[in-house]
């Protein structure tokens, strides 16, 4: 788990901001991946929500190599070994029941596992994980909500994610326990459909002009 934390530790440091991306169409998970590459952000999350979701985190990992995607919206057991083969860096989940947590600490890559209260928090540092996705962040308590639980919990890192966007991420990079910030607002769904990579390009230029504080 040690291991683990590092080399997690150290791609959410890659960029201030890991875009959220939900694809539906595999093909145009390259010149996705290129674009926000280029653009200064090389930590990509693919959620597992559509069909297209495997097969555009394998073409992501074999075509892209200066990227690190990760699966995204992992809610079950069996979806651990298809992403570890598809060739996902790490794991993220969107909320992290017991028995989740349990199949996720014997993982083989890193995970972060999500959070939205503190005793979700607490289970999960207790299991030793260090890093952790606090979503919905905005719904869930925001900015304020992570500067209560610093004195709690010292030694655990958020990545906050949903309802961020370029104006509201500041706020959170600010914080000393907030190592990155997770967003769609950088692959917008009608930008993704009209394959207009450029303005994804743009947006992704402005994201990585963002920098955390921790």
């Amino acid at each position: 788990m040690n291991a683990h934390i590092a080399t997690l530790r150290a791609y959410t440091k890659l960029a201030a901001v890991i875009p959220v991306v939900t694809i539906e169409d595999a093909r145009q998970s390259i010149d996705l991946a290129q674009a926000l590459v280029e653009a200064g952000l090389p930590v990509i999350e693919i959620t597992l929500r559509t069909p297209a979701a495997l097969d555009a985190i394998a073409a992501i990992a074999k075509a892209v190599p200066n990227a690190v995607v990760a699966a995204g919206t992992v809610l079950h057991k069996s979806q651990i070994a298809e992403v570890i083969d598809a060739g996902a860096k790490f794991i993220v989940t969107p909320g992290t029941p017991t028995r989740l947590a349990e199949d996720l600490a014997e993982a083989s890559i890193p995970v972060m596992p999500g959070c939205a209260t503190v005793s979700e928090a607490l289970s999960l540092a207790a299991m030793g994980f260090e890093i952790l996705k606090f979503f919905p962040a905005a719904a869930s308590g925001g900015a304020a909500w992570l500067k209560s639980v610093r004195g709690p919990l010292p030694a655990v890192s958020f990545c906050p994610t949903g309802g961020i966007d370029l104006q509201t991420a500041p706020t959170y990079l600010s914080l000393p326990n907030v190592i990155c910030v997770g967003g769609t607002w950088v692959t917008p769904m009608d930008a993704l459909r009209a394959g207009d990579f450029a303005r994804i390009g743009t947006l992704a230029a402005g994201a990585a002009r963002l920098s955390a504080q921790s």
